[in-house]
């Protein structure tokens, strides 16, 4: 895990814990070596994350009679602890995945964020518990597996990734947002500390003027609180509403220059780079551009599956790691982006094509009872889609923003009968949770619970990460979501047009064609491309001799699939699935797969730090040890994993 911190590392072996790190150095750059140790002995610390609110936390614990050695934030983890106990990640403001040993307790506590920003893996191995930042480090650990999980595979291939705590490593399990594990006396304990709120009446308090000033308050100082850094911030800026709010508010309390990123990719008529530009220039940017081939596209796909460590068929994580690397060689090492406010404010237009459906089932009931036998009968794909969703209840409707293989009729062809909950039934208990608010509520919640964290954010993490860069998400903050919750939904979605508040809070400070474009998320061209340019490296993968695809799906159906493709029907979502599975299987679970030696797919990382708690064994037993890997060796700068060249085009 050199590339999630190249700027050191650190293993505290206490006997019957062992604690390992490697450190992204942000704040506090002499004095933030970890694992680190509290005021009582026997307490250690391992972090990955920010804590906005650590200078509020540090004086109240100083007041408390605390005395702190270091500027770090990740040092009043380890007095929060003292104090609060398991009470501590109700008191943090940011994004973490931590885990402490208390020695005299004999317990290990672990906790992740509410919203998911960070990771974190754990797997039972024998007598111990072992975690980490990425599921690929649980490996070195001898007693843990690399085998796929069958039972996974319905939900992976309709929804496109697996949503938590399960993955498709059998028995590797993420802890979920907002969740807190404990490992005592062999037992592991996992539990809630917050939820998504989702009031059934909206906060009818405030005027529209009112609830403005408010959102634009928090949204502030949500910022502000993500510029605490000791090493230079910079910006990833499409030249959509929210990355370019976040670049305003930015640009209000950073003097000097502003570092800022896109990406475009050759031959795109419906390119981002023009108002990225203009973004840029209404603020003052200092603006950076990367412009993606298909080559380079194709030439990353082995290191996508080695840095997502599961598969996820979200075709962004590709430009989203070029324009993660390109920041990173302008020096940036922190950059904000605009992730979530779609989730907060009702931004994707799915929402109200759901709406729209939800009131045709209501009001014109006979329609949900015709649609299915005019869907069999109609031949334009997406008409067809429609019409079979009208037919259901928006929860086995709605299963979240992204999906891969949507048609149930083909999704039963590729398994050919295996046994598996689908994407509606491992989603019904969320759903089940949200009963009695209204659908747009639902719809809110389910993808702030599932797809934010499962897809979203582990993308955005994994991305930048791979880069040696940290990524932060100022609409993410708990309290600016709180906010949001508790708005009438006519300051969401207005006249079929989503996040109706932030627009108006930005009317007068944003260009007017930014405020008024059409959503467009994170464009990727991947369909021509998988028709034209990378239609062979794609065939040759799916259908070779020793593929994983044919040994677990039908080869008619796979072969059926790319023809349909190349002959102009469009099957991007489907072959881009089987595409990341297949290269996530070669990766991880090919026979001959060495994470040690990973050359064969075009990789050198190693890794470099394991996290492992050993159970506590009788009396007469004596203490099983995990022992620490060797330290790794220095990442030689930024190119320890050189990508061709060929993979960018300078911009003109």
């Amino acid at each position: 895990m050199i590339h999630r911190g190249p700027d050191g590392h650190g293993v505290w072996d206490g006997g019957r814990a062992v604690l390992g790190h490697t450190r992204l150095s942000i704040i506090d750059l002499a004095g933030g070596a970890q694992p680190l140790a509290g005021c009582t002995p026997g307490v250690m610390v391992t972090f990955n994350g920010e804590i906005y609110n650590h200078l509020l936390l540090r004086a109240e614990l100083e007041a408390r009679g605390h005395v702190f050695r270091s500027r770090t934030d990740t040092e009043v983890l380890a007095h929060g602890w003292e104090e609060w106990g398991e009470r501590l990640p109700e008191k943090l403001r940011g994004m973490f995945a931590f885990a402490i040993w208390d020695a005299r307790k004999q317990v290990a506590f672990l906790s992740r964020d509410r919203l998911g920003k960070k990771p974190l893996y754990y797997a039972r191995a024998g007598r111990d518990l072992v975690f980490t930042s990425e599921a690929k480090a649980l490996f070195v650990h001898a007693d843990v597996t690399r085998e796929l999980d069958p039972s996974q595979l319905p939900a992976f291939l309709a929804l496109r990734y697996v949503p938590g705590p399960a993955t498709l490593f059998r028995g590797v399990l993420r802890l979920q947002p907002g969740h807190n594990l404990r490992f005592r006396d062999g037992e592991v304990a996992v539990w809630p500390y917050w939820d998504v709120p989702t009031p059934l009446e909206p906060d009818g308090r405030f005027s529209e003027a009112e609830q403005e000033e408010r959102f634009l308050q928090l949204f502030e100082e949500s910022v502000r609180m993500r510029l605490m850094s000791d090493v230079p911030v910079g910006v990833f800026l499409s030249g959509g509403l929210d990355s370019t709010s976040v670049t305003w508010a930015m640009r209000r309390h950073v003097t000097g220059k502003l570092k800022s990123f896109s990406v475009g990719y050759l031959g795109d008529p419906e390119s981002e780079l023009p108002y990225a530009q203009q973004a840029a220039q209404a603020l003052e940017t200092e603006h950076h551009e990367v412009v993606l081939t298909p080559e380079g596209f194709g030439d990353f796909m082995p290191r996508l599956a080695w840095h997502l460590d599961e598969p996820l068929a979200d075709a962004a994580c590709v430009p989203l790691y070029y324009l993660s690397e390109r920041a990173r060689r302008e020096g940036v090492v922190v950059v904000l982006s605009g992730e979530g406010a779609d989730e907060l404010l009702a931004g994707y237009p799915l929402y109200r094509k759901q709406l729209i459906m939800e009131r045709l089932r209501r009001l014109v009931p006979f329609v949900s009872q015709l649609a299915p036998g005019l869907a069999r009968v109609v031949g334009h794909a997406k008409l067809r889609k429609y019409l079979s969703w009208v037919a259901r209840p928006l929860e086995a409707r709605h299963l979240g923003i992204s999906r891969a293989v949507s048609d149930e009729a083909l999704l039963a062809e590729l398994l050919g009968g295996a046994a598996g909950p689908s994407g509606a039934e491992r989603l019904a208990a969320w759903h089940a949770r949200t009963h009695g608010a209204s659908p747009l509520a639902r719809m809110l919640y389910l993808d702030t619970k599932v797809w934010l964290p499962d897809d979203l954010l582990l993308k955005a993490d994994k991305m930048t990460m791979a880069a040696s860069i940290e990524l932060r998400t100022p609409f993410l903050d708990h309290e600016l979501l709180a906010l949001c919750a508790s708005l009438p939904e006519h300051l969401k979605l207005r006249g079929g047009v989503g996040k109706y508040l932030l627009r108006r809070a930005m009317a007068s400070k944003l260009p007017r064609e930014i405020l008024t474009r059409r959503k467009k998320g994170f464009p990727v061209p991947t369909g021509s491309w998988l028709r034209r340019q990378l239609h062979p490296q794609l065939r040759e993968a799916l259908l070779a001799s020793r593929s994983a695809c044919l040994s677990l799906f039908p080869a008619t159906t796979v072969e059926r699939l790319l023809d349909q493709h190349r002959a102009g029907m469009d099957r991007t979502e489907e072959l881009f699935a089987l595409w990341s599975l297949e290269n996530w299987h070669q990766c991880f679970l090919r026979p001959e797969a060495r994470l040690e030696d990973a050359s064969q797919i075009g990789l050198g990382a190693q890794v470099a730090a394991v996290a492992a708690l050993v159970d506590i064994p009788p009396a007469s037993e004596p203490a099983a040890r995990v022992p620490a890997p060797d330290p790794a060796p220095a990442a030689p700068g930024l190119e320890q994993d050189p990508l061709p060249r060929s993979a960018l085009v300078p911009p003109s």
